[in-house]
């Protein structure tokens, strides 16, 4: 048994084998032997994969020399590393102190509804992925939700499932075509 409850610090990585790890060769050449450079070197593999699979923090140690550990702990400690996939629609609800007093929660409750997926989680289809946020700085607009740098605010459970199913539609339409 491990310190987490039983699960070990493997099992919040998604491993996965199909990953063409000498996409990142280019990026561990410029980077080689740079002192700190390992949050940089996660930036570009984040953006080369979309997240942050085992195979490639597991390549990363590898190929850097820096230990595995330290690897996963930068990799878990920024909360701009994503550890699994996000889906095509990235929805970024605002939690802040006008979002929240406007209403914050029961957007949520309607997402959830609309979309079966909690905050952190992403659809079967992986067309969406929700995400709490602090704040989005549209207080004035408040409840407001971001999807894909899109604001959309002034939000009620009912708009909120429509823009959703509006933005569904369109993702089914453009993979039908």
């Amino acid at each position: 048994m491990s310190c987490c409850g039983g699960k070990s610090l493997k099992s919040k990585f998604i491993d996965d084998e199909n990953v063409d790890l000498s996409l990142l060769n280019d990026v561990l050449y410029e980077y080689r032997g740079i002192k700190g450079s390992l949050i940089t070197i996660l930036q570009h593999a984040q953006e080369i994969y979309g997240y942050l699979p085992l195979s490639v923090l597991d390549y990363i140690a590898k190929e850097t020399g820096i230990k595995t550990s330290q690897v996963y702990g930068v990799a878990t400690f920024y909360a701009q590393f994503r550890l699994s996939p996000v889906g095509e629609n990235v929805i970024m609800l605002c939690k802040g102190t006008a979002c929240h007093v406007n209403g914050a929660d029961k957007i949520e409750e309607a997402i959830i509804e609309e979309l079966n997926i909690h905050d952190g989680e992403t659809t079967e289809d992986k067309l969406f992925t929700l995400n709490n946020v602090a704040c989005l700085g549209c207080c004035s607009l408040s409840p407001v939700m971001m999807i894909n740098g899109e604001t959309y605010g002034s939000l009620t459970p009912q708009k909120t499932k429509k823009i959703l199913r509006d933005i569904k539609s369109k993702s089914l339409a453009k993979e039908a075509d």
